[in-house]
C-alpha cells in the first residue's frame, strides 16, 4: 500500500506540472496579446487593466472549465471501458452524450435555467439512452462487445436524428444558435457556470475514486469479482449512473465534445499500467490539460474567430477509434 500511495503521489504531481503548464498556454494565448509576464503579474497581483478583465472575466473561467470538462470525460470512458470490459467504450461513442443532448434541447425548449433544469433533463436523456444500450448490447448474463458497440453506434446516430429535427422543427431562435454549441462550445464559459460544475463533479470523482479496486476486479471478469467479495451488480450500477450524471452535466454547459474519453485513457493505460487506482486520478488530471490544449487549439488555428472544440477533439479522436477498431479486430 505505501508503494502505490508513493505512486499514486508521483504521477499526480508530474501530470499536474503539465496541467499548470497547459492553464498557463490556456490563459496566454487569445485574440488579445498579453505577455507570459503580465499573465504572471495579475495572476498573483489583480488589478483593473484591460488585461486584468480579460485574464479573469474570460479566460480564467474557460481554462477552469475546460479543465473540468476534459477530467470528467475521460474519467467516464475510462469508467464505461472498465465496467463493460471494452477498450472502445466512451460516452459520446455509445450514444449517451447523445441522449443527454437531447435532455438538454428539450429542457431549453422548455424555458428551464442550465441549472438545475437543464441538467436534470439532461441526465434523464443519458440514463434512458444507457439503458437502450445496455439492453439491445446484452446477451445472456454478459455484454457482448460487437453488439454493444454497434448498439451505441445506431443510437448515436437516432440521437443525432432527433437532435435535427428538434432544432429544424422550432421557431425559437435560441434553438438554431444552439448548433454552435453542439459541437462543443467553451466560449461562454464564467466562474459561476464553472464553480456550479465542480460542485456536481467532485464528488462523482471521489466515489469513482473510491471504486478503483473494484474496477481492477470488474476489468478481469463478473465471477471472478463476486469470488473476491465484490457487490458487481451494486458497484456496476452505482459507477454507470455516477458516470451519466457527470457526462450530462458537461454537455448541458459544452454541448458534445467526442472521443476524449477515448483517447486519455488508453494514452494513460499505455503508460501507467491497468492499475486503475492511478488511472482514476491520471485521468482526471491528464485529461484536464487535454481538454485546455484542444481548446487552446480551437482558439488559435483560425486567423478569426474560433471553431468548435468538438471539432478538435474528433479530429483527434476519431482516428485513434478506427485503429483501435482495427486492432481489436486482429
Amino acid at each position: 500500500m505505501p508503494n502505490l500511495l508513493k505512486r499514486i503521489l508521483l504521477v499526480s504531481f508530474f501530470l499536474s506540472i503539465i496541467l499548470l503548464f497547459a492553464v498557463f498556454l490556456g490563459l496566454l494565448a487569445g485574440s488579445t496579446k498579453i505577455d507570459p509576464a503580465d499573465v504572471i503579474r495579475i495572476l498573483f497581483n489583480r488589478g483593473d487593466s484591460t488585461p486584468d478583465s480579460i485574464i479573469w472575466h474570460i479566460r480564467f473561467p474557460r481554462v477552469i472549465l475546460a479543465a473540468l470538462v476534459g477530467a470528467t470525460l475521460s474519467l467516464g470512458g475510462l469508467v464505461f471501458q472498465a465496467i463493460l470490459r471494452n477498450p472502445l467504450a466512451e460516452p459520446y461513442i455509445l450514444g449517451i452524450s447523445g441522449g443527454s443532448a437531447i435532455g438538454a434541447i428539450i429542457g431549453i425548449l422548455m424555458g428551464f435555467a442550465r441549472f438545475p433544469g437543464v441538467f436534470f433533463c439532461a441526465f434523464a436523456g443519458s440514463m434512458t439512452t444507457l439503458v437502450f444500450v445496455l439492453f439491445m448490447g446484452s446477451g445472456g448474463a454478459y455484454l457482448k462487445k460487437d453488439s454493444l458497440l454497434l448498439s451505441g453506434v445506431i443510437l448515436n446516430a437516432f440521437c443525432s436524428a432527433i437532435i435535427t429535427f428538434l432544432i429544424s422543427m422550432s421557431h425559437d431562435h435560441k434553438i438554431h444558435n444552439i448548433l454552435f454549441w453542439l459541437m462543443g462550445d467553451l466560449s461562454l464559459a464564467d466562474m459561476r457556470q464553472a464553480g456550479i460544475l465542480l460542485l456536481l463533479v467532485f464528488p462523482c470523482f471521489i466515489m469513482i475514486f473510491r471504486f478503483s479496486n473494484s474496477m481492477n476486479l470488474l476489468v478481469m471478469g463478473k465471477e471472478l469479482a463476486r469470488t473476491m467479495g465484490v457487490n458487481t451488480t451494486l458497484i456496476t450500477l452505482s459507477l454507470l449512473v455516477t458516470t451519466s450524471l457527470m457526462v450530462s452535466a458537461t454537455v448541458s454547459y459544452c454541448g458534445l465534445l467526442g472521443f476524449v474519453g477515448l483517447v486519455m485513457p488508453h494514452l494513460l493505460r499505455m503508460i501507467l499500467g491497468p492499475d486503475h487506482r492511478v488511472l482514476v486520478p491520471a485521468c482526471i488530471i491528464g485529461g484536464g490539460s487535454y481538454m485546455i490544449i484542444c481548446d487552446l487549439l480551437a482558439r488559435t488555428i483560425p486567423e478569426q474567430g474560433e471553431i468548435p472544440t468538438g471539432v478538435i477533439t474528433a479530429m483527434i479522436g476519431a482516428p485513434l477509434f478506427i485503429f483501435l477498431l482495427k486492432r481489436s479486430r486482429k
